[in-house]
């Protein structure tokens, strides 16, 4: 079997698929507004665009083309990406949330237009556990192929049966008498097949159409990754960032996210938090008594998997609230002071941390690792940075309404838009 990108697709596919429409024409407004100009031509005409599908299961991009460079982002194995330019091994490319950085070609199959099409047509597994294998047979003791983490993709055959039963074992032969294990035949986007355990796998668009980004599902989701390690630039159960656990949340539960806290703090809807003048000029010196009613007072609208955003305001007098006006990536957004004369003056800020909040005072975060913390000091698991807390975020129920929250199922990088 011939297993370049353009053949794996083509017998994954039972038929070639019409073109994409033009990028964009299916993106809500509103989701132009976090993103740059270079993510309107991910899917776009272009002779001398290259295109590509990830192929590690956390491919670790860098923020230049150097492997002592910073960690910037991990894009998940099955993910488009366009690329933007290359030097030597190193491609820079501009993946869907969107991001630009640095990756090496081993980890990038390489496409073009048309084939990236086919491939966003083709049928699909989405890897549903925490982390496994994909193997050369449909035994666990076979030689692993790939490692897999929750979120990726792999290709699938287009026959609507797809499994195989077989005896699992814990060694490099089956043991007689060995428990039976049913196992699904995948391939990677670079075409290598393997087998993987089918109680690990969800068929990709049964599984996006059956999403309910609730906020019980979006806690259960969110405690899956307690204890998972901090790492800047990690959005995969291997290590996440703050921004990057919040995003693989949502991800997770069919929505997308943009990747940055920055970002995000401009997402969905706003919950008013009313910040008191004295806390933030404290430091969070405040007696804790005094420092229980500020937070009381800060938590007061929120509601369970609202999205609460940490940093450092220019200044600490009156209430402030996001307002979200993106200068670039890198420098999240201003807040907008209202002074108790209701004059309005914009004032720099910068957002540095962001966490799920559960109720009653505690949230859910990764710093250090994903752990849960109160915001309440007289709590055994007080956040001795809750004073930082600025504004909230709601995201649960804002899905397609302009507000750069983007169901998975509208998105052109995951599902034709063209039906």
């Amino acid at each position: 079997m011939n297993n370049t990108p353009y053949n794996i697709i083509a017998f994954a596919t039972a038929a070639i698929m019409s073109v994409l429409t033009a990028a964009g024409a299916n993106i809500p407004e509103a989701n132009s507004k976090t993103k740059t100009a270079a993510e309107d031509s991910l899917l776009t005409e272009g002779a001398d665009r290259k295109y590509g599908v990830t192929d590690f299961s956390a491919n670790y991009m860098r923020e230049e083309p150097d492997f002592s460079a910073e960690l910037g982002n991990q894009v998940l194995m099955g993910t488009p990406v366009e690329i933007l330019g290359e030097e030597g091994y190193w491609k820079k490319v501009l993946s869907p949330e969107p991001y630009e950085a640095w990756c090496v070609d081993k980890g990038l199959v390489e496409m073009t237009r048309k084939e990236l099409e086919r491939y966003i047509s083709a049928p699909k597994y989405i890897f549903t556990a925490d982390y496994g294998h994909i193997y050369e047979r449909p035994d666990t003791g076979s030689r692993r192929i790939s490692d897999l983490v929750a979120g990726n993709l792999l290709l699938a055959a287009p026959e609507d049966n797809n499994e195989v039963t077989a005896k699992s074992s814990n060694s490099r032969k089956t043991v007689k008498g060995g428990k039976k294990a049913k196992f699904v035949k995948a391939w990677l986007p670079s075409g290598t097949a393997g087998y993987i355990p089918a109680e690990n796998v969800e068929k990709f668009a049964e599984w996006a159409e059956s999403r309910n980004a609730d906020a019980e599902n979006i806690i259960s989701t969110a405690e899956r990754f307690l204890g998972v390690p901090y790492l800047w630039g990690g959005t995969s159960v291997k290590g996440v960032d703050c921004s990057g656990f919040t995003r693989m949340v949502w991800f997770m539960n069919g929505v997308l996210l943009p990747r940055n806290a920055s970002q995000q703090a401009r997402a969905g809807k706003e919950v008013p938090v009313q910040v008191g003048i004295d806390s933030m000029s404290l430091s969070g010196t405040l007696p804790q008594a005094d420092m229980k009613t500020e937070m009381l007072r800060r938590t007061a609208q929120l509601a369970p998997g609202d999205l609460i955003f940490f940093g450092t305001p220019a200044e600490s007098k009156d209430s402030i609230q996001c307002r979200g006006i993106m200068q670039d990536r890198k420098q999240a957004y201003f807040c907008e002071r209202q002074a108790a004369s209701a004059a309005v003056n914009r004032i720099p800020a910068k957002i540095t941390h962001v966490g799920i909040y559960l109720g009653e005072g505690r949230f859910i975060h990764a710093s250090g690792k994903v752990r849960i913390s109160s915001l309440l000091p007289d709590r055994d698991d007080y956040y001795e940075l809750s004073y930082k807390m600025l504004c909230a975020r709601r995201i649960i129920g804002e899905e397609d309404k302009g507000g750069g929250v983007v169901s998975m199922l509208k998105s052109p990088a995951y599902f034709r838009q063209d039906k």
